[in-house]
Order: C-alpha cells, then structure tokens, then sequence
C-alpha cells in the first residue's frame, strides 16, 4: 500500500486483486468493509475489461471528461473481488489527469485501489507529509509529489435507468447533463 500524488489529492493504491491488500487499506482508513473502494484505470480498455455492460452513458462521459475529476459507478464484472465492491457488485472507476499515478498504472498493466489517502471521515491530504503524518505506520511508501491543489472529483451513478450525482466535485451537475442530454 503506497500514497501517490493525484490530480486533486492524495491517495492510497494497492492491488485491487490481492485481498490481503484489499483488506490492509480497509484497516489502515479504518474504512467499513460495507463501502466500496474506488479503483483507477489508465483508460477506457482497462475500464471495459473491469465493467459488464456499459451503457452509451458511460462512453459519453468517459469520451468527454477522462483524464479527469470524474468517477464513474458501473456494474463491475466478476473479476472485480466482491469485496472491492463493498459487496453491491458495482464499481467505482476513474482515469484520473496524474502522470504519477498515469506513469504506474501503465507500468503495472493493471488497475489499482484510489482511496483517499486519510482515515474515513477526516480531512483528504494535500501533501506527501500530511498522508505520512495522517497514516503513519499504515502504509510502506509515499511518493512525494508535492502539493495537490485541484479540485474533487463528481462521482456519478450510471447503473440505474436514471443517472444521479453521489458527489459534486469540479466538474458540475449541469455540465454531466448536458453530456448526457439525449442518452
């Protein structure tokens, strides 16, 4: 488990495939194993290869906003660990805009877990110290990246008929329907 420096904060990545990974970064934020855990992705290939059905929504979105602030909910596939999922089966992904965490998902060939880098329910990190501060001990490595300054990232739920907006980050509701507006 490492902090890596993203577009808007930092976060904690590990081996979404390794469940003892999986269950080290639940213990470390002291996360409920009930909530899911976000993954990063370096495109829409290996987001298809994590997803089962994906709708138009999803492409329009993906097209349009990635990399970048969005996180997208889709109905995972099953080789996607029930328990990355929360156990719901639906997934949280995201290309975020970082050549950090870029750089090492293409080395990797996989996607990663990007949790914020934080104990739940307290304040995101900003900086490479504050995460070694805040987890101190949890984790094995940081990669300093120095300041991240931008903004969250909306999260948008695109398994139901209706889309819907979990979080409003930077990029704003109005903009995701316009997107959308037809599809």
């Amino acid at each position: 488990m490492v902090a890596i420096p993203t577009d808007a904060l930092y976060t904690l990545v590990a081996d979404p495939f390794n469940l003892h990974a999986v269950l080290r970064v639940f213990q470390a934020k002291g996360r409920e194993s009930v909530r899911a855990l976000p993954l990063l992705v370096s495109d829409i290939m290996m987001a298809e290869d994590l997803a089962s059905d994906l709708s138009s929504r999803f492409y329009l979105l993906a097209r349009r906003f990635w990399p970048g602030p969005l996180t997208l909910i889709v109905p995972a596939t099953a080789k996607v660990p029930l328990k990355v999922t929360g156990n719901t089966g639906r997934l949280a992904i995201r290309h975020a805009k970082s050549a950090v965490a870029t750089g090492l998902l293409e080395w990797l060939g996989q996607p990663l877990i990007a949790t914020s880098a934080n104990l739940s329910g307290q304040p995101t990190c900003r900086t490479g110290i504050d995460a070694f501060a805040t987890l101190d001990g949890r984790l094995e490595l940081v990669l300093d990246g120095g300041v991240c300054e931008g903004g969250g990232a909306t999260t948008v739920d695109i398994t139901e008929p209706m889309w819907r907006i979990i979080r409003e980050g930077v990029i704003p509701e109005e903009e995701i329907a316009a997107c959308l507006d037809g599809a």
